[in-house]
């Protein structure tokens, strides 16, 4: 029989797959989306795009903080519940805007409720062995690759035949269907803590033995969404572009998206396995280096199939980075603060997934779109001198 964090696992990370399916969706047309909502110059068109998609990360970092501090005091199951139904009815409404300003407010709203993978990752983090943490964390990562690998081809599909509107309905409807699933299977052994115990933000880092790691760890978050999300808010519009405006651009768009995850889907468990035997730091290192190498290599794109080839190669670099950040944080966070460090993480994460398409559409609109990459190869090498000066530690390299 099972034990409960096994369990556990198996239901987060079918709704992981889902929370992932229905967040990418919508991600590679979303501006062409806005382009159906007014009349706007390509500049225009990029950095209302960059603002839409970037939003959501914006509130998520102001409100992960939040979220963390109760999901340690009242537990990580009622995150789920918070984040999956906030997620279904936000999503919904997107269906019905006239303006870009109100698919702007939605997509805010949006992040005030996000959190769903971000908590699985908690709960998982706080319940699992912590020798396995490595290779838990990198399968429950898996699950929403799979999703964000299935979901912008599924996007691209319906959008032909239903129009965009129709898709945020279908998003809504599996992000109610991942809140059923964590309300009934979902089991948590969770001991409260009570509001008078409550740490501090600065006593949190009190009871940390390595602070430095923790915000290295922070930071390698934040860079690596910065690279990841750069190019999403005019990724459609580039392949639009490299394809001469001919050809199913909408359903290219979503298999360009969607290329990262196939290689992160196929060898981030043995990755994760591989790091808990020889170290997370190792795996992070490596995940890095190549990284900036395939950034470097895309920006010599010249067509859409060149382009799917190096987002495989992408997926390499995030099979290695991500999940060795959330099993050397699992590994360095005490139990009663796992909650917070994790959201802290979340805001990190959601700085760069704003940051990022804010400055890549910035580049696409005032130089070129292969020029994001080239931003993205000059951030992965502040991320690599983090690297060599916040992750030196034994326990993290045997």
């Amino acid at each position: 029989m099972k034990e409960t964090w096994q369990r556990n696992l198996v239901v987060l990370w079918f709704g992981t797959f889902m929370a992932g399916v229905g967040l990418s969706l919508i991600a590679p047309f979303i501006s062409l989306y806005v382009g159906t909502l007014g009349h706007y110059t390509k500049t225009e068109l990029n950095i209302w795009s960059g603002l839409i998609f970037s939003s959501t990360f914006v509130v998520l970092a102001i409100v992960s903080p939040l979220w963390g501090k109760l999901a340690d005091q009242k537990g990580r199951k009622l995150m789920l519940l918070r984040a999956s139904l906030g997620m279904a009815i936000s999503i919904s409404l997107m269906a019905f805007v006239t303006a870009a300003w109100q698919l702007l407010l939605l997509r805010m709203l949006l992040g005030a409720f996000s959190g769903f993978i971000s908590n699985s990752m908690a709960l998982m983090a706080s319940s699992a062995p912590k020798e396995k943490s490595g290779s838990v964390l990198s399968l429950l990562t898996t699950g929403s690759v799979a999703g964000t690998l299935i979901g912008p081809i599924i996007g691209g599909i319906l959008v032909n035949f239903t129009g965009y509107r129709h898709v945020f309905s279908v998003t809504g409807i599996i992000m109610f269907l991942v809140f059923l699933l964590a309300l009934f299977l979902v089991k948590e052994t969770f001991k409260p803590v009570e509001k008078k115990d409550m740490l501090s933000s600065k006593e949190v880092w009190k009871v940390i033995s390595h602070p430095a790691i923790i915000w290295g760890m922070f930071f390698t978050t934040l860079i690596t969404q910065m690279t990841n999300q750069s190019i999403n808010p005019v990724l459609s519009l580039y392949v639009q572009e490299l394809m001469n405006g001919k050809g199913n651009i909408t359903f290219m768009a979503g298999l360009v998206a969607a290329a990262p995850g196939i290689v992160t889907l196929l060898i981030a468990p043995f990755l994760g396995r591989l790091g808990d035997r020889v170290g997370q730091r190792k795996i992070l290192g490596f995940g890095l280096f190549f990284s900036l190498v395939v950034f470097l290599i895309t920006a010599t794109t010249t067509n859409v199939w060149f382009l799917i080839g190096m987002r495989l190669l992408i997926g390499v670099s995030d099979a290695a980075i991500l999940p060795s950040v959330q099993a050397i944080l699992a590994k360095e966070s005490p139990q009663a603060v796992t909650g917070r460090i994790f959201s802290y993480n979340q805001s990190a994460q959601s700085i760069g997934a704003f940051s990022g398409p804010l400055l890549g559409s910035t580049i696409a609109g005032f130089i070129d779109y292969r020029y994001v990459f080239v931003g993205s190869a000059i951030l992965v090498v502040f991320n690599l001198i983090n690297y060599f000066t916040h992750t030196k530690k034994p326990s993290l390299t045997s």
